[in-house]
């Protein structure tokens, strides 16, 4: 009698379906360096939109009686070759990085979907011929690509966005986004409701705009991520290089270039801070971006 009470018992136990955990205890189980990457976004996000509030000194404010200060209760990182307080100067950078890095790459990422989706459409010699363009931008570097094209270009401040740069960031983009909405793309054309939408006469614009990009929303939506750690680090080369954003205007990549590098053995954490800054800046978005694409494709996991 014992033995089958107990085994009704353990039957029953088992049948209870278990507690689901909250969506975002699982995503940080499940991703702890997506969840991480996450949480990094949102405290620079906080760090740059309330920069005002939380930047104890003026960027751009000049004190010669404080050149090259080592981290102190006064300047909690330092102060660069001009006096100027490094701790305020890496908040405002984060603005112009993520000011420069999400507008670069959410115009490379839709030119590139919008091109892709349209290859993979129309076919034929307008597939053939934007396929190998595609093939040329991917065969030179996107560091070289982008410096050729802003020192051609020049600087365009358009309510306070250097667009040429943006340009010459999102141009590499372009070619990668283009590949992946194609790929996807080509699978969506055979659907029947695409079928069905050119047999009810609706025009090309129409099928693309509302029936094919919307699926590559997922694909479009990872990249857009993705696209922004490496949008970051193009600007912050440029402006290394003297080809990005100009002084005084705060900037990661121009906080290491010029006096920066003259004094980075005598006071190092002049370059410390600006290049902690970017590493994380690209590790956050490149490890939420990987987490963001095993949530929306589970397959791409590698347990599956």
């Amino acid at each position: 009698m014992r033995d089958i009470f107990s085994t009704a018992l353990a039957t029953e136990l088992l049948s209870v379906p278990p507690r689901r955990r909250h969506p975002v205890v699982r995503f940080i189980r499940n991703d702890p360096l997506g969840a991480a990457g996450f949480s990094l976004i949102v405290l620079c996000l906080i760090l740059t939109i309330f920069a005002p509030l939380i930047a104890p000194y003026d960027p751009l404010v000049n004190d010669y009686g404080a050149i090259a200060k080592a981290p102190s209760a006064a300047h909690w990182f330092g102060t660069d070759g001009f006096g100027r307080d490094l701790f305020s100067r890496v908040i405002y950078g984060g603005r112009t990085a993520l000011l420069i890095g999400v507008t670069a790459s959410f115009v490379g990422c839709t030119i590139g979907a919008l091109l892709g989706v349209g290859s993979a459409y129309f076919g034929g010699w307008v597939d053939m011929i934007l396929e190998r363009f595609m093939e040329i931008l991917l065969a030179i570097p996107i560091t070289v690509l982008a410096l050729v094209l802003i020192s051609t270009l020049g600087h365009n401040l358009v309510l306070g966005v250097d667009v040429n740069l943006v340009l010459a960031i999102a141009l590499p983009i372009i070619p990668k986004m283009a590949r992946i909405a194609r790929s996807q793309a080509l699978s969506i054309r055979r659907m029947s409701y695409v079928d069905a939408a050119r047999t009810l006469g609706f025009g090309h614009l129409r099928i693309i705009a509302l029936h094919m990009a919307p699926n590559i929303f997922g694909p479009y939506i990872v990249m857009l991520t993705a696209f922004i750690s490496q949008a970051i680090l193009i600007e912050a080369s440029l402006s290394y290089l003297g080809l990005g954003v100009t002084e005084p205007t705060p900037s990661w990549g121009l906080m290491l270039a010029g006096n920066a590098f003259n004094l980075a053995m005598t006071a190092p954490w002049i370059v410390v801070s600006p290049g902690l800054a970017i590493a994380l800046a690209v590790f956050a978005f490149s490890m939420f971006g990987d987490a963001l694409r095993d949530f929306l494709d589970p397959k791409s996991r590698p347990n599956g």
